[in-house]
């Protein structure tokens, strides 16, 4: 696609995702414009007018396709089982697509997607918006300048203490909802570890549900050994009430332990918008790295954690379907991250180490 007319971007779904993340993210994109959001729900149309005046509205992704010609782009933030059939029936129209994680539920779904947009020669783009997270960002920096040395262990943790289950699809446990913490929050640590460290070659998990009244997993542990050695812990739960690091990555050299979470997520909830200091951490909750002392008491050395940066996932996606840029998260990424969910799922089910 060229030109300089902005992109014209079709959002299917307006609940949590949709709303928080995907409508301000594309709207601050210079070159796209929020052109049609599908909802059906009079409360959500409304809240969508009083932030997007000139959107236009559907009732379904059907009067999408219908008019395909007037749109360059289809975002799917709806639930998880349909992110399948929707971004079929959209690349089958001829339209670019993101879709939110998890693209699928099986790996086999997801490179089926791939393989539909490249005979179409479409771009299929994944939303993993934690590569963006800005204590992410500062691991890969110092991962990739070797900081730490030779990294032996990474230890991910995304924990909250959620008692009591708030319902809902991502909480069902039916197999056909895609819910549970396993393939929600599960979807980017893994991702994350994968970007960071490469391909798994052996996953073990253990999966419960703890909580009275829940239907999925509410308390995941996986572990990755990755063809390069590196073994990668990664913990999703809504049952901790006391909340360790964000990240405790271990080198031949020096640790960093880093606590908090991204502000991101926070700041599009309070209405906030991409601007100056978007992304930006007060220093208070800078991570350290050092080697035989303990951050909690001030050991290591204080690391200025880079700020985060959700806006660049659309900008890059513009740059792709406007001057042919590299896809920022491919289908086949979400492939390798879904390989090691169903291997975790079989894992925690079968009380196995699953070899990948």
């Amino acid at each position: 696609m060229t030109g300089t007319a902005p992109l014209r971007v079709a959002l299917v779904g307006y609940g949590l995702a949709g709303s928080v993340f995907h409508a301000p993210l594309i709207a601050a994109t210079e070159g796209l414009v929020l052109d049609t959001v599908v909802t059906s729900s009079p409360e959500r149309r409304e809240q969508a007018r009083a932030e997007f005046p000139d959107v236009t509205f559907a009732d379904s992704p059907d009067q999408l396709w219908e008019r395909a010609g007037e749109l360059d782009l289809v975002v799917i933030a709806s639930p998880n089982k349909t992110h399948v059939p929707l971004a079929t029936a959209a690349l089958e129209a001829g339209l670019a697509v993101v879709v939110d994680k998890p693209i699928a539920g099986t790996a086999a779904e997801a490179r089926e997607l791939a393989r539909l947009a490249d005979e179409r020669g479409l771009l299929l783009s994944v939303f993993q918006n934690r590569r963006w997270d800005n204590d992410f960002l500062t691991v890969r920096k110092l991962v990739s300048e070797g900081a730490l040395g030779d990294v032996w262990r990474f230890e991910s943790r995304f924990e909250r203490w959620r008692p009591k289950p708030k319902g809902g699809w991502r909480e069902s446990g039916d197999p056909a909802e895609i819910g549970g913490l396993l393939y929600d929050l599960g979807s980017h640590v893994v991702d994350q570890a994968l970007v960071l460290f490469g391909p798994a070659i052996q996953v073990y998990a253990e999966s419960v549900v703890r909580r009275a009244g829940a239907e999925a997993d509410d308390d995941t542990f996986v572990a990755i050994t990755h063809a390069n050695g590196v073994r990668s812990h990664l913990y999703v739960t809504a049952t901790t009430a006391q909340l360790g690091p964000r990240f405790r990555v271990l080198g031949s050299q020096a640790g960093y332990v880093k606590y908090g979470l991204d502000p991101q997520e926070a700041a599009l909830r309070e209405g906030s918008r991409p601007g100056p200091d978007w992304g930006v951490e007060d220093e208070s909750l800078w991570g350290r790295v050092g080697a035989g002392e303990s951050p909690l008491t001030g050991g290591g050395e204080p690391v200025p954690t880079l700020p985060g940066d959700y806006p660049a996932y659309y900008a890059a996606v513009a740059a792709a379907l406007r001057d042919g840029a590299p896809n920022p998260v491919t289908a086949l990424e979400a492939a390798a991250a879904l390989d090691v969910l169903e291997a975790a799922r079989r894992s925690a089910r079968d009380g196995v180490v699953v070899q990948l």
